[in-house]
């Protein structure tokens, strides 16, 4: 193993040792507290521009699964078509891995698809100095190669339009004859959004994170996560404005549902007159609890995001949904007459948690049949 350096942009250098594509290479650096889930984590292109940390200290020792597609073109273990993260940190890379289902090392998994992995880390120390200072930029270097140059700030970019489709692509629902369909605006999402969609029944139109969607014919509304600063997603929101200002009727006079998850909470709220804040180092784990909000009901959530919702800045007719009981920031709002409602976390939960998967049936439900 050829030796690699972590340098924070404070001048911190963490030395270890390269597992994965040796190339230079820079980004936000974050942690994920998750002790499962890799494939679907480096996958998940909501870690587009981010060098993914890992505080679980063994990793890589269940390998990683085939990488096949289904016939409606969704991958069948991955959250997406290739790795989105820009490169993986550990303490322990296993070099043997044993399960029923894996194919290949994450090590020949990440070199094919040139992304770096460096272990040896202490994940520990680098975990407590993200937490203090908050998330920081970094950059891998190698022993004998020129260091990757310094990127734009992670903020300022727009890594939505980078991971979107850039067509409207069309996905029939599982086992059902169903006629309603759903406008999935894809900033980013996850394949288990859409498999959660289609097997309840409905058919999925997924569109590009600036199409103006409210040009076609569809009974609900779904907003997808996705990477970065929800700022930078002005079309978006200014989109989803002009479908609330009409109270998302459509011309029987029928509102239709509108739910949100991750980013399209952020984007459901920014559309409803909140703004945004970056939190000092995000929610990435399996373990984040959330309260209902209005009642004692707790649930154990899968999240992903570096930013939140201000909810002292929403307007009267919204109210939220979900606290978060860690810190008390917004996991989720809802509108206080239409069936418009959205959750920061992932009820989808791939990989993790699927205590909160109920929310797909509740949208689902308020389509009229």
């Amino acid at each position: 193993m050829k030796k690699a350096t972590l340098v924070l942009q404070d001048g911190t250098e963490l030395v270890g040792n390269s597992f994965g594509y040796e190339q230079p290479v820079s980004g936000e650096v974050v942690f994920s507290t998750a002790m499962t889930g890799y494939p679907e984590s480096l996958t998940d292109p909501s870690f587009a521009g981010q060098m993914l940390a890992l505080t679980y200290p063994l990793v890589g020792n269940y390998g990683v699964p085939p990488f096949s597609v289904e016939p409606n073109g969704i991958p069948t273990f991955m959250e997406s078509d290739r790795i989105y993260a820009a490169a993986l940190i550990v303490s322990d890379y296993c070099e043997k891995y044993s399960h029923w289902n894996a194919c290949e090392s994450l090590a020949d998994w990440l070199k094919r698809e040139k992304i770096p992995g460096i272990t040896g880390i202490d994940t520990r120390e680098l975990t407590k100095k993200l937490r203090e200072h908050g998330v920081m930029m970094g950059r891998i270097v190698f022993d004998g190669m020129e260091s990757a140059e310094d990127v734009e700030k992670y903020d300022e970019i727009n890594y939505v339009d980078r991971v979107s489709c850039k067509e409207v692509i069309h996905y029939s629902a599982v086992n059902s004859s169903s006629s309603k369909n759903v406008v999935l605006v894809d900033c980013g999402v996850k394949a288990n959004i859409i498999r959660c969609l289609l097997d309840r029944g409905v058919n999925v139109t997924r569109v590009p994170w600036d199409f103006d969607f409210n040009s076609l014919d569809f009974d609900a509304l779904f907003l997808a996560n996705g990477p970065g600063n929800p700022d930078v997603c002005k079309v978006t929101v200014d989109n989803i404005r002009r479908f609330m200002e009409t109270e998302g009727r459509k011309p029987s006079g029928e509102i239709r549902p509108v739910m949100g998850i991750c980013m399209g909470n952020q984007l459901l709220s920014k559309a409803a007159g909140a703004t945004i804040y970056k939190l000092k180092y995000g929610h990435r784990s399996h373990n984040q609890p959330v309260r209902m909000v209005g009642t004692d009901t707790c649930f154990v959530t899968s999240q992903n995001h570096g930013f939140a919702v201000d909810t002292k800045t929403l307007s009267e007719e919204w109210e939220p949904l979900f606290v978060n009981m860690n810190d008390g920031s917004n996991e989720g709002i809802r509108h206080k007459t239409f069936p418009w409602f959205s959750a920061q976390f992932h009820p989808e939960a791939c990989s993790g948690p699927v205590d909160t998967e109920f929310l797909f049936d509740k949208f689902v439900s308020l389509l009229k049949v």
